[in-house]
């Protein structure tokens, strides 16, 4: 079972009750006698999974230079026959 404890006592003994829940307790705060609210241990994130950089090396390639257009592409963006002589 949880420890009561009453409002004077948790202000004033705040840091001592924190060191309590982080070690596992679940401390009760009361006023006049009546739980008004708990203490307990906040859930704690999981450890991140470390990722490496880099998955798709030796997968992708391109052999061309970035600037290089796609004839393929670019015709279905503008047509075969770009009447609008649009720079590809």
């Amino acid at each position: 079972m949880a420890d009561q404890v009453n409002v004077y006592e948790a202000k004033t003994q705040l840091s001592k009750l924190l060191e309590r829940v982080e070690a596992g307790e679940e401390i009760v705060i009361a006023r006049n006698g009546r739980p008004v609210a708990r203490l307990v241990p906040s859930q704690r994130e999981p450890e991140p999974v470390p990722r490496s950089l880099g998955g798709y090396e030796d997968t992708i390639y391109y052999t061309g230079h970035w600037s290089d257009g796609d004839e393929e592409i670019a015709d279905l963006f503008y047509g075969a026959d770009d009447p609008a002589g649009l720079e590809r």
